[in-house]
């Protein structure tokens, strides 16, 4: 098992923590800095750490709920198929849904069809 760079992590989360808020909307696909977590939380990818994410909902400028997603092929009633991002085929993990700092959103990649984000919704819904 390789280790995890926690204190990289701190340092880009440093810098993370003096930006401003971003504006975004539900159903908006983003880079995200998801950084390095415990266990089988979902960690960011590369040397900034990011990850894409959906946004399921707002909770003002400050504050959004993500469900990050994954290149997996890995079938799962809670990896959702959301078709092509970033030119690659991506699943969103409802089992991994957070709420997030929007100051941890770095670049729009575009929206969610419509359609596939009810589907996310869904399952998400089904959670509870």
């Amino acid at each position: 098992m390789r280790g995890k760079n926690y204190d990289g992590w701190n340092e880009v989360k440093k810098q993370t923590d003096v930006e401003k808020p971003r504006l975004y909307t539900v159903r908006e696909v983003w880079w995200c800095r998801f950084g390095v977590n415990v266990g089988t939380e979902q960690d960011g990818r590369g040397e900034r750490l990011l990850r894409p994410v959906v946004i399921l909902r707002g909770f003002g400028s400050e504050a959004c709920l993500v469900a990050p997603l994954t290149t997996s092929e890995r079938e799962h009633i809670l990896r959702v198929p959301v078709g092509v991002v970033d030119g690659r085929i991506a699943r969103a993990n409802v089992s991994q849904i957070r709420v997030i700092d929007t100051r941890r959103l770095v670049e729009k990649i575009g929206f969610l069809d419509k359609d596939m984000f009810a589907n996310v919704r869904k399952a998400a819904r089904g959670l509870l």
